[in-house]
């Protein structure tokens, strides 16, 4: 058992919150209880994760995309409304963290992603960058496309238009396809993110780049999972990552 304040302090310095400007708050979203025995982590803090946490026993949802999103409209009410009557039912606390764990370079999303798929030397082109880049020498356009399928168990989008051969690969998790043309830019052979737009087919012909859209759910499975980890070997708790599948 430990507090929740001392567990959400040592996320916050973990991940470094204070160095992002970021869409929502990060950290401590929802505060039901004052301790926590039992941490389930989960991508989006959807009705039917907390409903899956509530039925695990856990008295903590640590996820990627929590609540309070810029621009989107404050009251508690419908949707919004039912999900933290939801979390304060059973007696569950709201801890989210977007940018930070998307970024950090062991925890994060782009971290996991980078490791899963045996990149050599993988980090961001430059210090805090979102955009990270390594090597897979001699993979083709296809080999990734199979290694991508069997790593987030869903076949991506591949939009073709680089080389034969892959050397240099970037990626960036999530809704990331407007970074398609800085990988361009920047003399990569690929780029993975987990959305698509309809210009991506363009960019990436005219550009001579292979895009794959992996899926913005299955591209930040690992952050969270991390994240989870990390909590139980720092803390000594039990955590369990709940999964619910998401075609986007």
């Amino acid at each position: 058992m430990v507090a929740l304040a001392e567990l959400v302090s040592a996320c916050d310095q973990e991940l470094q919150v204070s160095e992002y400007e970021d869409y929502c708050p990060n950290g401590l979203q929802v505060e039901a209880t004052a301790e926590v025995t039992f941490v389930v982590t989960g991508v989006t803090a959807s009705l039917a994760l907390i409903e899956a946490a509530a039925q695990a026993g856990a008295d903590l949802l640590v996820v990627h995309h929590g609540y309070f999103w810029k621009n989107e409209p404050q009251p508690l009410v419908g949707m919004k409304g039912r999900r933290v009557a939801a979390l304060y039912r059973h007696g569950i606390s709201l801890v989210a963290y977007h940018l930070p764990l998307d970024a950090h370079p062991q925890l994060g999303n782009n971290a996991g992603l980078g490791r899963a798929l045996a990149v050599e030397t993988p980090a961001p082109v430059a210090p805090g960058d979102l955009l990270w880049g390594g090597r897979l020498p001699g993979m083709t356009p296809r080999d990734l496309e199979v290694r991508l399928g069997e790593v987030l168990d869903r076949p991506p989008l591949w939009l073709a238009g680089g080389p034969e051969r892959i050397e240099r690969l970037a990626w960036c998790t999530g809704a990331a396809q407007g970074l398609l043309e800085r990988a361009a830019d920047m003399g990569f052979d690929a780029f993975i993110s987990g959305e698509v737009s309809e210009a991506s087919h363009h960019i990436a012909r005219e550009r001579g780049i292979h895009y794959y859209a992996a899926g913005h759910h299955a591209t930040e499975r690992f952050g969270v999972q991390a994240l989870g980890q990390w909590l139980a070997r720092r803390f000594g708790l039990a955590q369990r990552f709940i999964d619910l599948p998401n075609p986007v």
